[in-house]
């Protein structure tokens, strides 16, 4: 099979997995709706108050939302993994998600206790200011430790201490109006609003389209610094950009959903497998959709499965992510044994 071959099926069957999720969202949950009455609440021909409701109100701006964030993160994952050039790093392993939680946990009993609303902006720079915190951190000790393995166990270390602390703070959070907190802190992409997706879109759509934009300087930087140098790329100024809009599309996860555990070390790895290529022009599309289909799938799971009990959005992608990630070590180990 040629490679423009296979990236075309894999790209085809991403869309369609995408595709295909996104409706079961529409018709599946606590409320089961037929096929028939979400296309008539699409068309805005609906004539069942509470299924258009249901539809348009909660079930759109959820799935929407998902499929924003899920490429958010599945992006800041592989952006990541190409700034360390280590297969195992993301956002939640590195204690970027962790700074970003705080953060947001922090600025939203503070806001709450003194009787004022958090706006999603707000609530956007507060997890951007945690997730640079915790980067920083991470950069430092990369500076000091030669091994990757000690640094991303640091980083899983900083993830441990930033999350101590919010549950202390959520613990200790006697205001009525942050009923939803410890949810939030647990991952979960409930009562999304369409002034959500909004917000969000404003903040992931140019980000990802200035990954894309790197992705020439990014396939050299997988060289090595010396051959990016090399071919005219201002390293300093990658790694920056690279640190940011990693960063930053982390934190508009966080503010919106929490935490999501393991969708930006999976994802990245699986849809390279696909695709069979690892070049970033390639891969950086594959990962957004990528990303979009895995957390749609394990939100329907999450919202559906022991319904009208909702899982933490966390514990579904746990599930499935962590083989994949215990699959790369144990094949890494296995490489490294070869050679």
């Amino acid at each position: 099979m040629t490679t423009t071959r296979r990236l075309s099926l894999a790209y085809l069957a991403l869309t369609a997995g995408v595709a295909v999720l996104f409706a079961l969202n529409l018709f599946w949950g606590s409320v089961s709706l037929m096929p028939g009455a979400v296309a008539a609440a699409l068309l805005g021909r609906g004539e069942d108050a509470l299924a258009v409701g249901i539809v348009l109100q909660l079930r759109l701006p959820r799935a929407v939302m998902v499929v924003l964030l899920g490429a958010a993160l599945s992006a800041a994952g592989y952006l990541l993994q190409t700034f360390f050039a280590n297969p195992i790093a993301g956002p939640f392993v590195m204690g970027v998600s962790s700074g970003a939680k705080l953060a947001v946990a922090l600025t939203m009993v503070v806001f709450l206790q003194q009787g004022l609303l958090t706006s999603s902006a707000t609530l956007i720079i507060a997890a951007f200011a945690g997730s640079m915190a915790a980067m920083a951190f991470v950069l430092v000790v990369a500076r000091r430790v030669p091994r990757m393995s000690i640094l991303v166990i640091c980083g899983i270390m900083i993830g441990y201490i930033c999350s101590a602390v919010t549950d202390i703070v959520v613990t200790f959070a006697q205001d009525s109006n942050i009923v939803n907190l410890h949810n939030w802190s647990m991952g979960s992409f409930s009562g999304m609003t369409w002034a959500n997706v909004g917000a969000a879109a404003c903040v992931v759509l140019p980000a990802l389209a200035a990954a894309f934009l790197l992705s020439k300087p990014m396939a050299a930087y997988q060289m090595g610094e010396s051959y990016a140098r090399s071919v005219g790329v201002p390293v300093r100024a990658f790694s920056t950009a690279l640190v940011l809009l990693s960063s930053l599309l982390s934190a508009c996860v966080t503010a919106f959903a929490g935490p999501i555990s393991f969708v930006g070390i999976a994802v990245p790895h699986l849809v390279k497998n696909l695709l069979g290529s690892a070049k970033p022009l390639y891969v950086l599309p594959g990962c957004c959709l990528g990303g979009a289909a895995f957390c749609l799938l394990c939100d329907l799971i999450a919202r559906s499965l022991f319904a009208p009990t909702e899982l933490s959005i966390s514990s579904v992608t746990a599930v499935f992510g962590a083989p994949v990630v215990i699959w790369l070590l144990v094949r890494r180990q296995t490489q490294e044994g070869r050679e």
